[in-house]
């Protein structure tokens, strides 16, 4: 690095440190042309900072952590939920079922189980207080360790899950780092996650779990890369534990497991196959190394099926582990009441919250016109069979056999489920974010800049969305994404 380099980098690095720090202390969510300026300017230095060090990987982790322990002894003022996270661990330590129970109930009963609950309650807001926690098994436990080590201070509360979330972005980097080796990609990439300044704030400031649940998929993919496939599915049950969104990914594991051809198996996977062949076949595939190094040789029909069965049934054990993993973790929580107060949570999203849609406000302003209300109960149901179907187009019909189209299917199918979904929180989009890493697709970090308009909602009292800066935001991406899509599609890369 010349002297040059040095100072922009350092200037560029200082730059950033004080637009994270009044993020941090001082911004208030309702000051959205702040935030706005703050949010380009960041976007911008992480640009120019990515360039003038591409090529020092280890300075670049150290600012990315720099970055994230600014926040280190803030209170998240962008988003409310690390009340009711704080609240769930405490009650969890405390011996009660966080899935059976309301804040709401204690309150109203002046029955205070856990210290400092007036407090929490009051954080929280009587909405998110009167319904029944969402957050999966994993995350509780992250809730809990909050609860174990700071029960009676919010802010020690929030540090303790904060540096949790710094070590799953630390985890990150090491597991994102040999995935890219192993695909071939520029280890760099993985900073456009670690540095991406919605990453940082809403994740590490904010205190959203999402880098918990994308540390275990990320290991789990790179699980997958090595063949290391039952680990890779117990990983993948701990991500889904964390957040549920991972389970939407489980059809396009198919064809990874089932169109394995003889040109990429391990030895040990011929002479397992070998064994099943009939003599004569037997012969003819003794030479294994030969085999292998003949990529131009097709395998028989009786070998392509045998090979099929194979991976058929490797892809099911991969489903009942996953599964059963989900289901362990889930266990100690399960009661007759349980059942019916976690999905009636999880179906809020899909029946009752709205915010900072794309296709479902248009849907929404259908229903206006031919039935004079909001559809939101119909829409709502009909969204997630749009996006299953798509999953299963992605599944069968376009080739997901090698890992960056094994990740760049799961990157779509994870995008179409939020166009069509009815809520998109900023923070939902780290995962894109961390998906495009692997690929050669970048419309998810023009997203990631775009959606500070969607915090345009809290300037306005009583809270309002403002459909012009949200119509701002989808025409960026889906301008983005069209460019993408018809640039690969003349490469023949999609």
């Amino acid at each position: 690095m010349d002297a040059q380099q040095k100072r922009t980098a350092i200037l560029l690095t200082f730059i950033s440190l004080i637009g994270y720090f009044f993020v941090a202390y001082f911004l208030e969510r309702t000051h959205f042309y702040q935030l706005l300026f703050i949010w380009i300017g960041l976007f911008a230095s992480t640009y120019y900072l990515l360039k003038t060090l591409k090529n020092h990987f280890y300075i670049l982790v150290g600012i990315a952590i720099l970055f994230r322990l600014i926040f280190l002894i803030s209170i998240p003022n962008l988003s409310q939920d690390f009340y009711r996270f704080i609240w769930d661990g405490r009650m969890l330590f405390a011996g009660y079922n966080p899935y059976i129970s309301l804040p709401l109930t204690f309150i109203e009963q002046q029955n205070y189980p856990i210290p400092q609950a007036i407090n929490l309650f009051s954080g929280m807001g009587d909405f998110n207080g009167s319904h029944y926690t969402n957050y999966a098994p994993v995350n509780q436990l992250c809730f809990f360790i909050a609860a174990l080590f700071a029960n009676k201070s919010i802010l020690g509360s929030v540090v303790v899950m904060r540096i949790l979330i710094i070590t799953a972005d630390v985890g990150i980097l090491y597991f994102g780092k040999k995935l890219l080796k192993k695909m071939n990609l520029p280890i760099n990439n993985i900073f456009w996650y670690a540095l991406n300044p919605l990453v940082i704030i809403e994740l590490t400031g904010n205190l959203h779990f999402e880098s918990v649940m994308l540390f275990f998929l990320i290991f789990s993919l790179y699980q997958l890369q090595q063949q290391k496939w039952m680990w890779a599915a117990i990983l993948l049950g701990l991500s889904v534990s964390v957040k549920l969104i991972p389970l939407l990914f489980l059809p396009l594991f198919y064809q990874w497991f089932t169109s394995t051809t003889l040109s990429n198996l391990t030895s040990t996977t011929l002479s397992n196959l070998t064994s099943t062949l009939s003599a004569d076949r037997q012969d003819s595939l003794s030479n294994q190394n030969s085999v292998i190094a003949n990529k131009t040789k097709q395998p028989s029909l009786k070998e392509r099926f045998l090979l099929k069965l194979n991976g058929f049934k490797k892809l099911l054990a991969f489903y009942g582990i996953t599964l059963t993993t989900i289901v362990l973790l889930f266990l100690p929580f399960y009661s007759s009441k349980f059942v019916d107060s976690y999905t009636n949570s999880v179906g809020l999203w899909f029946k009752t919250f709205e915010y900072n849609a794309s296709f479902y406000y248009i849907f929404r302003e259908i229903g206006y016109l031919f039935r004079g209300w909001n559809e939101i109960a119909i829409i709502g149901k009909i969204m997630p069979f749009i996006t299953l179907l798509f999953l299963g187009s992605i599944t069968f019909f376009r080739k997901n056999k090698t890992p960056i189209q094994l990740v760049t299917a799961l990157l779509f199918g994870l995008s179409l489920y939020y166009f069509f979904t009815t809520t998109v929180h900023p923070w939902y989009l780290a995962t894109l974010v961390a998906l495009s890493v692997f690929t050669k697709y970048k419309f998810s970090l023009v997203w990631s800049l775009a959606i500070v308009f969607s915090y345009h909602v809290y300037a306005t009292n009583p809270w309002k969305e403002n459909l012009y800066w949200v119509a701002l935001e989808y025409l960026i991406v889906f301008g983005v994404l069209a460019f993408e899509i018809s640039r690969n599609t003349l490469k023949k890369t999609f």
